[in-house]
């Protein structure tokens, strides 16, 4: 209620204000007025400071598609090789210096490592020892001779002890030994020794065997000769399979790694108690003579199934194939691959594959370090040398470095780890220690971390990381968690829009961050750390809180005047929206994707809530200020405000990204609130630099026409300025339907009154300039005046839909019913109403201006008509006028609006009939050739205005005047005794209208006896006829008699007994009259009843008259023209006391001098009315 109470005064203060905006200008303007009735020229610097104030608004109105290309250009600058800026050194990364004692510890490894290389290298290896060499004394900056001395000392070492590991892990497609259709498979593989070179041509004819016939097992010497037992393992038996699958894994001793051989029988498994078995029991005992006794009992196996059954062959195992492997041919990182089965011999069928892994590794190491560290710890000071060196001699973008070593330092380190027996899980681990650490102080590239990360993820086994490798691995994720934790709080200066790769680097270190907390490594080692997403959603914040007390910082808004603060704050809330937009464009698009984090959300929840405190404690400082100031706004300090409201606005506008549950609450949600009071001044300062405007594109204006357009300059500028206001409205989005309509209120006041105020300007301008014009420029000019003020009204007439009235009357319908949309409708329409009133009747008066110019030229035309000769024809008498009109048609066309040339021909149009009929009234009584050459005249311009359609409307002109000129040249063309039928006729129409009348009534009944041609009047009675006598009554009789009296020549007039002292007198006469058909067929005939009041002293006075037509009575076909006539019933006739000398015709009549007839009628009616003076 409150709220509608407040908006009701306001509504008629701004109602009052805008009853009439020209009678506010009516008196005197103060000297604070920006605009005056007459205006003088504005001074140059006044006129040029409204110029560059609108260019400023623009400019402020502009802001956010200017922030929006900024933005843009700045990515697109980013696209460029911009190099990433430098990110911080952390300190946790930086590892202690290694002293020189470890540093030659660690070359002897690496030395080592070189000398006692195993397995075929691949071209990415390099085979020369000597390049190697080379490689590593500048990777170790070791120098000649101590390099010879660590060699020396190598060489001299016992040389590494090989194992080869072996996994056996499946079998496909192997042949079926079984009746059912399948086999029972299972592996038997030990090591072959060395053999000579002779030994190996003999024996390359042939295929060993584990499984040897009879004879030539007896024929052996000794076991060592077929395989020492030691060396033999076997698998579990897989039953009823083609594709067995093993998973199984045996370690190897090895003699000599260059001549030692792998192989590998597959059996099905037969027998109750097979060689499977007896291996396993053979493996379980010690002592060479233990071996030997059940190495024979293996090859007894061969004969018999290990029972007391016969010595046949029938279930023995049968042979699937067999697999020799070099031990020499194996690669460095050994075997991961597919074997295809051999046969014994050529006449053995075997087929199928069987996978294997197999690998080599030193089982003992004559190093300094390998008896102090670890494999681990050692690989993983080897790689960190390594990495320090190869980083160190990137040339090209060496923060982009992904990891790649030359193939000497790729060929040491995957020696090192393939000898000391580095799972790839380890050594994914390792790789990713070291090389997180090296980021920490020399960036690389992101992808390479992700890589390493997904490394260890791809190779995870938790049961294969305890101890000090677990509790390494969580230090190195923890650290370099923090590392990135660290670099997001500061990533609009590590990571900013402006580089391409530092978006790029940012990226993928952030999905290297969201698959980190995804790992089941980090979720196992670290398990304290599972709310990493909290962590990076506070580094955010904290990161956003930072950044913004830098740019508070840097502004200082707190220093300098307070309109120099608010400057300040524009600035700080301009960062602001920058960040946010480069938030919402870029970095929540990275953090999204990557890690799931809203990072707009964040940032500009927090962001918007910062600048929300200090803007308020800001205009707080404003109000109080404005009000010891008298509410005095400065221009600099309207503007100000101006811009600082927008920009708020622009970040407001931010929040439509946010999550809808998010958007509900924020702090800039009624910000506007803040600014309500200095908005009002400031529309005010916007209306007076709208005026300075107004009057200067005045004052600059030539009234010439502007391009293609019929106005001109100041109808342009004026249209502009408009907008401009209009666009700051719409820009200023006020979100308050109260507040809304209030300042739509007066926008529209203020559109209106500088509307109505140019029109008076340009109308003063043109009066000025008249004098000592040609009737030409003028008219131009005063068109030109014209098209301005219809440019503007028309411009004007859409504020309801660009001010959005219908959205201001929909929001206070809904905040105050039905009542506050009443208010809006009628402000706003009264306001508009008024102006458009005011600016119609300005474009009158230049109209006026304009047919005032061609009066003298219309008169005198308008005379020569008058005044030719009837030997003229009319169209010579009319030419000179109608050239005239021509003339002036075209210039009118040419430089008027479609709208103004209307109102203008209309203004001319009715100006010529109102001279026309001031010339035929001035010469009445005339011969009838002079009212025909003015019809004549009227029909011809009737027909030049109308243009065939494309001028007046024939409805629009066939008004007003024009009926008035048309009746009176019919009735100055007619006879006297015309004009007196014609008076007649209106009598009879004009009794027709009567109701009841206060001169009171008379009954008669009238009959017509047509084979008598008698017309039979009864005069019954009258009743409230008007007191004309003292005594308040009247002495009545009537007077009857038919009309018009040349109509009906023999015909006397015939009166009743006078009824003295009465109102409503009873008169029951009968009068005859004879009437032929030829008579009554005229529709001017009629009956006429006089009342008149006798008086014995002086003259009879009028009391009244009616008039009945005959056709009423005497046609055929009417009840009173019938044998029944005299039963109809009376008729009701009402008095009428109407003065004659106000109709036309009586004007025209009495002018008619010489016309007996004429002044006779005239005569007689003169005595009625002098009788009605009299009274």
């Amino acid at each position: 209620m409150t709220t509608l109470l407040d908006l009701k005064s306001s509504v008629l203060r701004q109602v009052q204000r805008s009853q009439s905006l020209r009678s506010r200008r009516e008196p005197p303007p103060s000297a604070s007025s920006p605009l005056t009735h007459c205006p003088d020229p504005l001074p140059h610097r006044v006129s040029e400071e409204s110029v560059m104030f609108f260019e400023r608004m623009n400019a402020i109105l502009q802001k956010q598609d200017k922030m929006l290309q900024a933005a843009q250009a700045e990515c697109q600058r980013g696209a460029n090789a911009v190099p990433p800026p430098a990110e911080q050194v952390d300190q946790a990364f930086i590892p202690d210096r290694i002293s020189r004692r470890e540093l030659d510890l660690l070359y002897e490894e690496a030395v080592y490592t070189v000398v006692n290389r195993v397995g075929v290298a691949t071209p990415e290896y390099v085979k020369s020892e000597e390049d190697i060499f080379t490689f590593l004394l500048k990777a170790f900056d070791m120098g000649k001779e101590e390099h010879d001395i660590i060699l020396q000392k190598v060489q001299e070492s016992k040389r590494a002890s090989f194992s080869l590991r072996v996994s056996v892990m499946k079998a496909k497609n192997l042949m079926a030994k079984d009746a059912n259709g399948y086999s029972d498979p299972y592996c038997m593989l030990g090591i072959l020794l060395g053999q000579s070179p002779r030994e190996s041509e003999e024996k390359k004819e042939r295929k060993f065997s584990f499984r040897k016939r009879k004879e030539k097992l007896e024929k052996r010497s000794s076991t060592k000769e077929v395989l020492a037992a030691r060396c033999i393992h076997v698998t579990e038996v897989k039953p009823e399979t083609l594709n067995p699958v093993w998973d199984e894994h045996f370690v190897f001793d090895i003699d000599d790694v260059h001549n030692d051989l792998l192989h590998l029988d597959i059996w099905d498994h037969d027998d109750d108690v097979s060689v499977a078995e007896a291996c396993k029991k053979l493996n379980e005992v010690s002592g060479l003579r233990g071996m030997g006794r059940y190495f024979k009992q293996i090859a007894k196996s061969v004969r018999s199934n290990g029972s007391a059954s016969s010595g046949s062959e029938e279930n023995a195992d049968d042979f699937l194939g067999c697999i020799n492997i070099p031990l020499n041919e194996i690669p460095v990182v050994g075997y991961d691959t597919w074997f295809k089965l051999e046969p014994r011999s050529s006449a053995s069928k075997v087929q199928g594959e069987c996978h294997l892994i197999l690998k080599l590794f030193t089982s003992q190491r004559d190093t300094a370090l390998s008896k102090r560290d670890s494999n681990v710890s050692i690989h993983k000071k080897l790689l960190n040398q390594i990495l320090e060196y190869e980083h160190a001699n990137v040339q090209r973008e060496p923060y982009n470095w992904n990891g790649q070593v030359s193939p000497p330092a790729w060929t040491v380190l995957t020696h090192h780890a393939v000898q000391t027996d580095l799972s790839p899980l380890q050594q994914a681990i390792i790789r990713w220690q070291c090389y997180s650490s090296h980021h920490g102080t020399q960036r690389v590239c992101y992808s390479l971390l992700l890589r390493l990360l997904r490394a260890i993820d791809a190779e995870w086994d938790p049961p294969a990381v305890r101890g000090d490798l677990e509790r390494q691995l969580s230090d190195s994720f923890r650290l370099y968690t923090e590392h990135c934790l660290c670099l997001m709080k500061n990533m609009r200066q590590v990571f900013p829009c402006t580089s391409a790769a530092a978006i790029t680097r940012y990226e993928l270190m952030l999905r290297g961050i969201g698959y980190m907390q995804n790992m089941r490594a980090f979720k196992t080692v670290c398990p304290l750390r599972n709310e990493l997403h909290l962590d990076i959603t506070t580094a955010v914040k904290k990161g956003t809180a930072e950044w913004y007390e830098s740019v508070i910082a840097r502004y200082k808004p707190e220093e300098g005047s307070l309109e120099e603060q608010l400057k300040r704050l524009v600035q700080v809330v301009d960062a602001v929206c920058a960040d946010v937009q480069k938030a919402q464009n870029i970095y929540n698009k990275l953090f999204y994707n990557t890690v799931k984090l809203d990072f707009f959300s964040v940032s500009y929840r927090q962001l918007e809530k910062l600048v929300a405190d200090d803007i308020n404690v800001a205009m707080e400082r404003v109000c109080g200020t404005l009000e010891q100031q008298s509410s005095r706004l400065t221009q600099a300090m309207g503007e100000t405000i101006f811009e600082l409201f927008m920009s708020l606005k622009i970040l407001k506008g931010f929040r439509e990204f946010l999550p809808l549950k998010d958007a509900k609450m924020l702090a800039l949600t009624g910000f506007h609130n803040w600014f309500k009071s200095s908005i009002h001044k400031w529309l005010q300062i916007v209306h007076d630099r709208s005026c300075d405007r107004i009057r200067r594109a005045v004052d600059k204006d030539k009234l010439e026409p502007v391009q293609q357009a019929k106005h001109s300059s100041s109808a342009v500028e004026v249209t502009a300025c408009f907008s401009q206001v209009r666009e700051i409205w719409f820009q200023l989005a006020w979100p308050d339907s109260a507040g809304a309509f209030i300042f739509v209120t007066r926008l529209t006041d203020n559109f209106c009154s500088e509307a109505v105020c140019y029109s008076e300007m340009i109308t003063h301008k043109i009066e000025r300039n008249q004098l000592g014009q040609d009737h030409k420029s003028f008219t131009v000019q005063l068109c030109i005046a014209l098209n301005n003020t219809e440019h503007v009204r028309v411009f004007l007439a859409h504020l309801p839909r660009d001010l959005d009235w219908q959205g201001v009357e929909q929001a206070m319908e809904e905040s105050c019913g039905a009542e506050g949309k009443e208010q809006v409708y009628k402000a706003l329409n009264g306001q508009l109403y008024n102006m458009d009133l005011d600016l119609q009747r300005e474009a009158k008066h230049l109209i006026t201006l304009l047919t005032d110019k061609m009066l003298p030229e219309l008169r005198r035309y308008i005379q020569h008509i008058s005044l030719s000769p009837d030997s003229i024809n009319n169209d010579d008498a009319v030419s000179p006028l109608m050239k005239y009109l021509h003339d002036t048609m075209v210039i009118l066309t040419a430089t008027l609006v479609k709208e103004n040339l209307a109102r203008v021909l209309q203004s001319l149009w009715e100006l010529l009939l109102r001279m026309i009929l001031d010339t035929i009234t001035e010469n009445r009584g005339v011969q009838v050739e002079f009212y025909n050459r003015f019809q004549y005249t009227v029909e011809t311009l009737l027909q030049f205005f109308h243009a065939k359609g494309d001028g007046l409307a024939l409805e629009d002109m066939k008004s007003g005047d024009y009926k008035v000129l048309e009746e009176e040249l019919k009735l100055n063309k007619c006879s006297s005794f015309e004009l007196i039928e014609q008076y007649f006729l209106e009598k009879i129409s004009h009794q027709k209208t009567l109701k009841h009348t206060r001169f009171g009534r008379i009954s008669v009944k009238c009959y017509y006896d047509a084979p008598e041609q008698r017309l039979t009047v009864e005069i019954l009675h009258a009743a409230d006829i008007i007191a004309l006598d003292a005594n308040g009554l009247s002495d009545p009789f009537v007077i009857v008699e038919l009309c018009p009296h040349h109509l009906f020549p023999m015909a006397k007039s015939q009166r009743t007994q006078v009824k003295l002292k009465t109102l409503h007198p009873v008169f029951d006469e009968l009068f005859y009259f004879h009437v032929s058909p030829e008579q009554y067929r005229h529709r001017f005939a009629c009956l006429t009843f006089t009342v008149m009041d006798y008086d014995w002293l002086s003259t009879n006075d009028f009391a009244g008259e009616a008039v009945a037509p005959l056709s009423d009575f005497c046609w055929p076909g009417r009840p009173n023209a019938s044998a029944a006539g005299k039963s109809v019933q009376p008729v009701i006739l009402h008095l009428s006391r109407n003065k004659p000398s106000e109709k036309p015709i009586m004007r025209m009549l009495d002018a008619r001098i010489g016309d007996r007839e004429a002044q006779e009628f005239v005569r007689r009616l003169k005595e009625i009315e002098k009788s009605m003076e009299e009274e």
